[in-house]
């Protein structure tokens, strides 16, 4: 099973979300405001779900939300390494947090680049006390990496939601979403040397919402209501796709590990991207049975507990409607 976060059993663990936000995202931004374990330093917004400016509104309007207009938002890359931005608005609505109307946020972005937040961030605090939850595409980190390579030693471990395995692609047959947006920065993630903690479609997959969880999430007041709203839009298109009663909530399960580990297993292998297959790029090249040579760069997590998961997250959104923000 997953390891304990090693050196910071007791104290919370400094985080930094880079994210794109995404319904899913809001809910693991959501979960790690409401976990005393973690201590969110700030979000770092990239392209992905829907277009930059989209994504840097959401992230405010889930700040405001959850009552934390102090948190630092800081915009960052628009575009992939090399081509095009591919965005989902089919999956997750023209805004990208399509199913509930929230008001226009006032809090403003952070200034400066999320490059540069990230950079100077892990720069100043002591080695390996920061944890990077990326759960967009990569193209923030690989650019921070590229600019500052003395920062991938720094970092406690990089914890990614993206890739798959068994499950192959979502957005084309070979590849998941977040890889297939940037290849290229996923590949320099991946040879960066961090510790890497991949919670891929494999796992992610099995968490899935059901009618008992949202309805209960729909009580707790206005948060509890945004995040059932959340999710019963972006069910539809995951039961149109997979026949499935519910839909993945990939996101959150990324945070959720850090809370509690516990809950998912998983193996070390060797993990490389694809970046140039006529049909296969953005494909996870995952070495699961160890048949090369390569050595193993990353903690692959295959399974997790769905009932313990729903858990966590239904207590600790509750939370949020519950107690005044600090």
């Amino acid at each position: 099973r997953g390891a304990a976060s090693k050196g910071f059993a007791n104290m919370a663990q400094k985080i930094i979300i880079d994210t794109d936000p995404g319904q899913d995202d809001a809910v693991a931004i959501l979960l790690a405001l409401a976990s005393p374990e973690l201590d969110l330093l700030g979000l770092t917004i990239v392209a992905g779900n829907v277009p930059l400016d989209r994504t840097l509104q959401n992230a405010l309007t889930i700040c405001e939300l959850a009552r934390r207009p102090d948190l630092p938002v800081h915009a960052g890359c628009d575009r992939p390494l090399r081509g095009a931005l591919v965005t989902a608005e089919h999956v997750h609505g023209a805004s990208g947090l399509d199913g509930i109307e929230l008001p226009v946020p006032r809090m403003l972005p952070a200034p400066g680049h999320a490059v540069d937040f990230l950079v100077e961030t892990l720069r100043r605090e002591p080695a390996g006390s920061i944890t990077l939850v990326a759960i967009g595409p990569l193209t923030n980190l690989a650019t921070a990496f590229e600019r500052a390579p003395d920062i991938a030693a720094r970092v406690a471990r990089i914890v990614l939601m993206g890739g798959a395995w068994s499950e192959l692609g979502n957005v084309t047959p070979a590849a998941e979403f977040n890889i297939h947006v940037d290849p290229e920065a996923a590949a320099r993630i991946f040879a960066s040397g961090a510790e890497i903690v991949v919670l891929p479609l494999d796992a992610t997959h099995k968490a899935l919402t059901s009618r008992d969880c949202t309805a209960t999430m729909r009580e707790t007041g206005p948060v509890g209501r945004a995040v059932a709203s959340w999710t019963s839009f972006y069910e539809r298109f995951d039961q149109a796709k997979y026949g499935r009663e519910g839909a993945p909530l990939h996101d959150p399960c990324a945070v959720a590990w850090l809370i509690q580990p516990e809950l998912f297993s998983g193996h070390r292998v060797n993990v490389e991207i694809e970046t140039e297959g006529r049909f296969t790029r953005g494909m996870t090249v995952v070495d699961w049975w160890a048949v090369t040579d390569r050595p193993s760069n990353a903690l692959f997590i295959r399974d997790l507990d769905r009932d313990g998961l729903f858990r966590l997250l239904s207590t600790r959104l509750a939370s949020l409607d519950r107690n005044p923000a600090p």
